[in-house]
This record gives structure tokens, C-alpha cells and sequence, in this order.
């Protein structure tokens, strides 16, 4: 199969440069072709701005989102963007790698999705009306890849329980995972979370490595976070609202996530994990 890693850290000595490494040889060992996009070595521009569209005509109001949709229909597109276009096209599966930074990734992968994820090929798929409200959620573009965060940080895995300080680690990389990730059709598998990463010491490198290892040998393998499709009966449409019998008295970010409990025939056939998110 093939995977591509898109990797953000600056330092290719760090915890995260190694697990990357890592990664890529294991992958490699057990016969998959890998890429990397390393955002940090490639000099990644970040900033969404007129010089993504060629074409665009100097002294032109810039609006992203039209902008970005006339690139990607008319070939338009920067070098930079379209090539990593290609490689998500030809991947299996993504795994994003990064450090925790301010309870979301780093400003360069972010600003790889903003680019990367133009209108028409990440987000503005498929009809919009009163059966469907686009190809998201489920499906899109990216629909029967896989993709998985491999995300270290310097807090403690207290910190990052249901009752910990910085809040749920599930919680902080729900926008990266429901709507990074599944919202272009990706399913996504759990996430594998480093933490305590400043006082990692030889052992504890090992654990986290071989634990990495398990998870990349599965990457076929585990059950994907059974995130609720948009248009397979459980949301009204056009309003996108959770319809009053799915899972009532639930809100939030876990209302979005199908519970193991059967809830209703339109969602039944939602498979059930394998392992608890967590």
C-alpha cells in the first residue's frame, strides 16, 4: 500500500524526527511505498494569498475560496499545491505527525491544509440541496483512504484526561480528526498520543517507539473512529442537525461519534471499534 507522511517539526534530531524515521523504515519493512512531505526541509509556505492561483490578475480583490476554485479547475494551481495534491491521490493511507503546539498542530501544517485542500478537491465536492449538502463528512475527494495523528506532547497524560486540566485529548483533536480529516473522506483511525515527550529517556523511547510500531503494523487493520456519515439518515438536511432520535440527550463533539448501542436501522450499519477511543 501507500502511505504518505506529512511531517511538522523543526528539528530532525528531535523525538518526533526520530519517530519518523522510524516510521517510514517500519513501513518500508513491511512492504508499503512511503513519502514524506517534510513541511520544515521543503521551506512550506504557510500563507494562503493571491500567488496560489498563477493566473490571478494583479491588483484583483483576492477572495480564497474563488480564488482557489478557479486555480484548481483551470490548472492554475502553484507547483506546490498541486503536488501535494498528487501525492494524497495516490496514498492509501495519511498520517500526520506533529507536536502538540497551543492545543492544536503547528502553523506549517495547518497552513499545508489551508493550500492543499482547495475548493473543489478538499471542501465544494458534489450537490448541495435538500437530499445531500455536499459529498463530506463520509465521503469527498479522499473517501476510502485511511488516515491516523501521531502527536506528541510536552504535557502529562493526566493533564489530557476527561478530567484533566487541558481538557480531553480526544476533545483538542476532534476539529483535526472529524473535520481535517473524515470531513474530506478519510476514514480515521484513533490517534497514537506521546506524552510527557521532555523527559523521555532511552527506555521510555522504546516503549513509545514499539507502541508506534503495533499501531503501524494495524494500519490495515484497526476499526476507524465510527464518526457519523453526513447524508446516510442520522442529519437533517440542509441543516446538518443530529435528527431528534439519535442520540438523544447527547451534545457536543461525542453526539457525532456513533455509540456502540444500537440507536436506529439508518446507522446500524456503523461498525463498532475495535479498541476504545481514547
Amino acid at each position: 500500500m501507500n502511505v504518505l507522511v506529512v511531517y511538522a517539526h523543526p528539528e530532525p534530531r528531535s523525538l518526533n524526527g526520530s519517530l519518523k524515521d522510524f516510521t517510514v523504515k517500519r513501513l518500508q519493512d513491511n512492504g508499503h511505498a512511503v513519502q514524506v512531505s517534510d513541511l520544515y526541509a521543503m521551506d512550506w509556505k504557510a500563507s494562503l494569498d493571491a500567488a496560489d492561483c498563477t493566473d490571478w490578475q494583479p491588483g484583483a480583490r483576492f477572495n480564497p475560496s474563488l480564488a482557489s476554485k478557479h486555480a484548481y479547475a483551470n490548472g492554475s494551481q502553484s507547483e506546490d499545491i498541486a503536488r501535494e495534491q498528487d501525492k494524497l491521490r495516490w496514498a492509501d493511507a495519511l498520517i500526520l505527525q506533529f507536536p502538540l503546539w497551543w492545543f492544536s498542530m503547528p502553523a506549517i501544517m495547518k497552513g499545508w491544509v489551508e493550500r492543499v485542500y482547495a475548493y473543489g478537491f478538499g471542501y465544494g465536492v458534489g450537490e448541495h440541496s435538500d437530499a445531500r449538502w455536499g459529498d463530506r463528512y463520509g465521503e469527498g475527494m479522499l473517501a476510502g483512504k485511511r488516515a491516523m495523528l501521531v502527536v506528541t506532547t510536552g504535557g502529562w497524560e493526566p493533564h489530557y484526561g476527561p478530567r484533566g486540566i487541558n481538557g480531553p485529548i480526544d476533545d483538542l483533536l476532534f476539529p483535526i480528526q472529524h473535520g481535517t480529516l473524515y470531513y474530506p473522506g478519510f476514514d480515521v483511525l484513533p490517534p497514537f498520543v506521546a506524552y510527557r515527550t521532555d523527559r523521555i529517556d532511552d527506555a521510555q523511547f522504546l516503549e513509545i517507539r514499539d507502541r508506534l510500531g503495533q499501531r503501524l503494523d494495524d494500519l490495515w487493520k484497526t476499526a476507524p473512529i465510527p464518526f457519523r456519515p453526513q447524508n446516510a439518515g442520522a442529519y437533517s438536511i440542509p441543516d446538518c442537525t443530529l435528527l431528534p432520535d439519535i442520540a438523544p440527550g447527547i451534545s457536543g463533539f461525542a453526539a457525532h461519534i456513533a455509540s456502540e448501542e444500537p440507536e436506529r436501522a439508518a446507522t446500524a450499519d456503523i461498525a463498532a471499534p475495535a479498541m476504545q477511543y481514547a
